[in-house]
């Protein structure tokens, strides 16, 4: 019964839950349940090792979920049932009922806040409590972080490019499934997308919603005739009127000003933009390139935007979905301009011009170089799979047992471990930048502003400085304690507004898309010297023959 009332909690997502874990997660249960290590208290650390996409940082996401996970873990008589049928059959009975009694009440974590800029080696999470209960959450917590942070920096990169331009996630018919649209929708709000076509991470997440319609739609008509109906009332009350002839006669009007023939218009086009302007009168935002943008698709567009306009409604814009974006927006907005003037519209020159296709973080800036005139862009396959690079690579590794620091070694020394409970402090320049990232033992005093610091390369003894910070951030603090969380900050507004004031603290060329500069990280002077140490204590020492 525990287990079925646990999954009811903060609104969880039924799929999150003690089971979705890797199988090596409960044998290694087992055999510490067995070899009498019940009583053993662990600190694990949660980071990565390497920012994304080529870049210098990273946006911290899915605190919300891993903190919601917590509250909740625990194994319903099914969950028991199944594993029983998984693991050998001479597995002790009392191991099960030993995970009955499992849950997060003894387990505390510390992080950093949702929506900051993190960095390499710096820990996400600190999780501190049982063994097992903190070896049995890694690989659900891990799937928590990854793709969250992923997609957030994601976003906020292609936020970056974009400037203060519209951008709209459509990325569901391209996601990993469906969790992992909803994730997309969910992450790419938080890094600062306006919105989702998404209708379930809407009603799910309050995230604004965006859709009008797709090629589909215009290849439905093919003639004048088939629309048999398109009367539309003026928005300020009158007699309803044909909207289709009205768009008929603008345009025959707009024929001089486009130079095109009548012949090279689609008809049918026309009548699907007539008809979803009669269903959505004061949102019509209609997709151009069907058949050919300059030659129909634009004065089609126009045509239905002025008929509307007699009838006291105002066109939205248009969709580009094809063809050299940069160059078939800025006709538009010439056209936009010319039809404006010519029939003293003022507002049909700030028409919005969207642009979707494929579009790319380097597509955006390869399109401010060139000079475009859209307003907002759609974007879906390379947004929401990451394709730039499809995993960040967080890990999660012990660093103490039983107050007992534990190192993990390597020769290849970025996957060494830096051993032990750790704080973590952000240290400030005099012109207000983030300079650097320390980690210390929680043994040390916090860094105080205005006296001198030694901040170490962790693993390279002669990189260090000297730094006296302006401000001191601490990074990692309580949000999950002994079963009870402190902060959920799960407001996704909140989460993007944090996201672009943590961006406001690190240098323009730390952000940049090319060649960006490396934010340092750093160890303290004390927990340099513990980590080669304990290095030295616990590599094997060869014998020469």
């Amino acid at each position: 019964m525990l287990g079925q009332n646990c999954l009811k909690k903060l609104n969880q997502n039924g799929i999150v839950q003690p089971l979705l874990t890797d199988l090596y997660q409960i044998t290694m249960a087992y055999a510490y349940w067995k070899s009498g290590k019940i009583d053993s208290k662990a600190v694990f650390d949660l980071f990565f090792r390497k920012n994304p996409f080529n870049g210098e940082f990273t946006i911290f996401a899915g605190l919300a979920e891993c903190l919601k996970f917590l509250e909740k873990f625990c194994y319903s008589e099914s969950d028991i049932e199944y594993i029983k049928q998984i693991l050998p059959h001479y597995i002790e009975e009392d191991f099960f009922d030993y995970l009955r009694s499992l849950s997060a009440k003894e387990v505390k974590v510390f992080a950093v806040a949702e929506g900051t800029v993190v960095f390499p080696r710096i820990p996400l999470l600190r999780i501190e409590g049982p063994l097992i209960v903190t070896q049995l959450v890694e690989t659900t917590l891990l799937t928590l972080v990854n793709y969250a942070s992923l997609m957030a920096t994601n976003a906020a990169r292609y936020r970056m490019a974009a400037g203060k331009l519209n951008l709209f996630e459509f990325g569901l018919r391209r996601a990993q499934g469906p969790d992992g649209g909803l994730s997309a929708s969910k992450y790419c709000y938080i890094g600062g997308f306006d919105g989702t076509s998404n209708v379930l991470a809407g009603k799910l997440f309050n995230i604004p919603v965006k859709g009008t319609h797709a090629h589909a739609y215009v290849t439905s008509f093919s003639t004048l005739g088939e629309l048999k109906f398109s009367d539309l009332a003026p928005k300020n009350g009158g007699t309803p009127q044909s909207l289709l002839k009205l768009a008929v006669y603008m345009r025959k009007q707009l024929i001089p000003l486009f130079n095109v023939l009548l012949s090279e218009v689609s008809d049918g086009e026309l009548s699907a933009f007539v008809s979803f302007a009669n269903a959505f009168p004061d949102n019509f935002l209609a997709l151009v390139d069907t058949y050919d943008v300059i030659k129909s698709g634009l004065i089609n567009f126009c045509a239905t935007a002025l008929a509307l306009d007699r009838l006291g409604y105002q066109a939205v814009g248009i969709r580009l979905d094809s063809g050299d974006l940069a160059y078939l927006s800025n006709v538009a907005r010439d056209y936009f301009r010319n039809v404006g003037e010519h029939f003293n519209i003022s507002y049909f020159k700030d028409l919005n011009i969207m642009a979707s296709n494929d579009i790319n973080e380097e597509t955006i800036l390869s399109l401010n170089d060139q000079g475009h005139s859209i307003n907002s862009f759609g974007i879906g396959t390379h947004l929401v799979t990451c394709q730039k690079q499809p995993a960040l690579g967080c890990v999660y590794k012990m660093v103490e047992l039983n107050e007992e620091p534990r190192i993990k070694l390597s020769h290849d020394v970025q996957k060494v471990t830096i051993p032990g409970r750790k704080d973590a402090y952000r240290l400030y320049g005099e012109a207000g930048y983030a300079l650097i990232d320390l980690l210390q033992r929680s043994t040390e005093p916090a860094p105080v502003v205005g006296e001198k610091v030694l901040c170490r390369h962790p693993f390279q003894e002669s990189k260090r400085a000297f730094v006296i910070p302006s401000k001191v951030e601490k990074l990692l603090e309580l949000c999950f304690n002994n079963g009870v969380i402190c902060n959920l900050g799960e407001n996704l507004q909140v989460l993007r507004e944090q996201v672009a004031a943590s961006l406001q603290i690190l240098r323009p060329d730390i952000k940049r898309n090319l060649n960006p500069t490396p934010y340092k990280v750093a160890v303290s002077d004390d927990l340099y010297q513990f980590l080669h140490m304990l290095w030295l204590e616990n590599a094997p020492i060869g014998e020469l023959s």
